[in-house]
């Protein structure tokens, strides 16, 4: 019965996996339709009160993201439905899906800080030595996650940094980024072990007699990719034993950190949010937070 269906679907270019799983959930409420009602599923058969009946069907044995899913592509096959002129109103379309928790930012807590400095620290031990064709680039991945954990900075805003942006001094220090997002200008601090980075990497560059175009560039000086950074961030994380580590995770892990210490107020003006309620997601407990609070009131 929804063989019209699926074509329109496959006409609009939806992966097949996709479309797979809008049958799956569709043949899921036929059974409950046809056990319900006692009567073949049809658009026309579909009243407001089955589309509510179902959502608390649905709620009393799954969890939120599965009902939502189910009741989005009840939604696509009866908009479909009205589309086909198989009927004058969707009775699926404003019954409210259900609210699911956020989850909070993803970030790495203590442990996995450790692991990856250590990682970083591990890789500029050995590189020059062990790998004499290729230390560079290795020393840039350790150098880069390092810079990333400690400053925050999107991964468009490391692609564009120039060392002209770049200000160190011995006990203070300070980039300008000039190409924030929504085009806002703002200057971030660096801590003590982020102008050891960018120290270390200039002298780096000067070593290997590179000239780059910006900060954070290729063996030979060219400006980084943010799919490079996304990479060298990984080789370093991969190295640490962790998975799913993402220049976006660092700069979460560098936001909780500061706004656990200074507030939110101080990490929004650092972090370059324009609202205090991104900000606010930095101090609400992360499903981590969560399952760490469990753990350790286990009896």
């Amino acid at each position: 019965m929804f063989d019209v269906f699926v074509r329109t679907l496959l006409q609009q270019d939806l992966a097949e996996a996709t479309v797979r799983g809008y049958l799956q959930d569709l043949a899921d409420f036929r059974r409950w339709f046809e056990h319900t009602n006692g009567e073949p599923l049809t658009p026309e058969a579909v009243t407001l009160q089955d589309v509510r009946e179902y959502r608390a069907w649905l709620v009393r044995r799954h969890a939120a993201a599965t009902v939502n899913r189910r009741l989005l592509a009840l939604r696509k096959w009866l908009d479909w439905a009205v589309q086909a002129g198989h009927i004058q109103a969707n009775p699926a379309r404003n019954v409210r899906l259900v609210q699911e928790q956020s989850p909070g930012v993803r970030w790495l807590d203590r442990k996995a800080m450790y692991a990856l400095r250590r990682a970083a620290e591990r890789i500029l031990q050995t590189s020059r030595i062990r790998y004499p064709k290729r230390w560079l680039i290795l020393e840039r991945d350790a150098l880069l996650t390092l810079f990333l954990l400690n400053t925050g900075l999107r991964v468009g805003e490391v692609v564009t940094l120039t060392w002209g942006d770049v200000e160190l001094r011995p006990r203070s220090g300070h980039v300008v980024v000039r190409q924030g997002k929504g085009g806002k200008q703002r200057r971030v601090p660096l801590n003590v072990e982020a102008r050891k980075a960018l120290t270390r990497w200039r002298e780096a560059l000067q070593k290997a007699g590179v000239s780059p175009e910006t900060v954070w560039c290729d063996a030979r000086g060219h400006r980084l990719t943010p799919r490079a950074v996304q990479r060298a961030v990984a080789r370093v994380a991969r190295e640490a034993g962790l998975e799913g580590v993402t220049p976006h995770v660092l700069r979460h892990t560098f936001g909780k950190t500061l706004a656990r210490a200074s507030g939110i107020e101080f990490a929004a003006a650092v972090l370059g949010h324009k609202s205090l309620d991104t900000t606010r997601r930095y101090v609400e407990p992360s499903a981590q937070d969560l399952a760490r609070a469990v753990e350790e009131a286990a009896l």
